[in-house]
């Protein structure tokens, strides 16, 4: 009986230092095999990609945030921004999606091809195609447009034309500001204004 006990206790304490040893191998097997990928496989592509980085700087799919001074929120959003070369104040963007939430619950969105993003001047001007939409049920389209980044201003370079509440518009000019009262101070309130040569073809809401 005492040989027996001697015995047990022998295999017990063996087990007891080979048991965590034998655990530690399979561990260490474990991390040896998983490290063994073939690093050549990234670096052609990871080289390529920072070569392009360095030479053409850009970033893909940002966004800014602000508010006017006017209290309205303009948020602009891009496929890539490029900084401009020789000098430039600004980002050259493409495929530019921009909103203006202004301080009355009104809103306004434009989306174009194209554009530069100059903050030191605190413009943004697009062009390609150009599109506004308004949450008054205006759908317009021009060649270019600049919104400024400090206030509420939109303005078209040139003739502008789509639909709207009372039927189809077209004018020289077109643009979105704050109202001012007599003293100079805004009221709080918005304006989409036509200009030049406006041209409304009234369409009545049965038709």
């Amino acid at each position: 009986m005492t040989r027996h006990d001697n015995f047990h206790s022998t295999v017990v304490a063996w087990l007891k230092v080979a048991l965590p040893l034998l655990a530690l191998a399979i561990l260490s097997t474990l991390f040896l095999v998983s490290r063994t990928i073939d690093p050549e496989d990234a670096i052609p592509f990871a080289e390529v990609d920072i070569a392009d980085r360095i030479r053409e700087p850009r970033l893909t799919q940002p966004t800014w945030a602000g508010v006017t001074d006017d209290g309205a929120a303009l948020t602009i959003a891009a496929a890539e921004v490029r900084p401009q070369r020789a000098g430039g104040t600004g980002a050259s963007a493409t495929h530019i999606l921009a909103e203006l939430q202004t301080s009355d619950g009104g809103t306004a969105k434009l989306a174009a091809a194209r554009g530069v993003l100059d903050t030191n001047n605190h413009a943004l001007t697009v062009e390609g195609g150009v599109t506004i939409s308004t949450s008054t049920g205006y759908e317009l389209l021009t060649d270019a447009l600049t919104a400024a980044l400090d206030r509420t201003s939109l303005v078209s370079h040139g003739a502008v034309q789509g639909t709207g509440p009372v039927g189809q518009i077209s004018a020289g000019l077109m643009e979105i500001a704050q109202e001012h009262d007599s003293d100079g101070t805004g009221s709080g309130r918005y304006l989409l204004v036509f200009k030049n040569g406006v041209k409304l073809l009234y369409l009545p809401a049965d038709q």
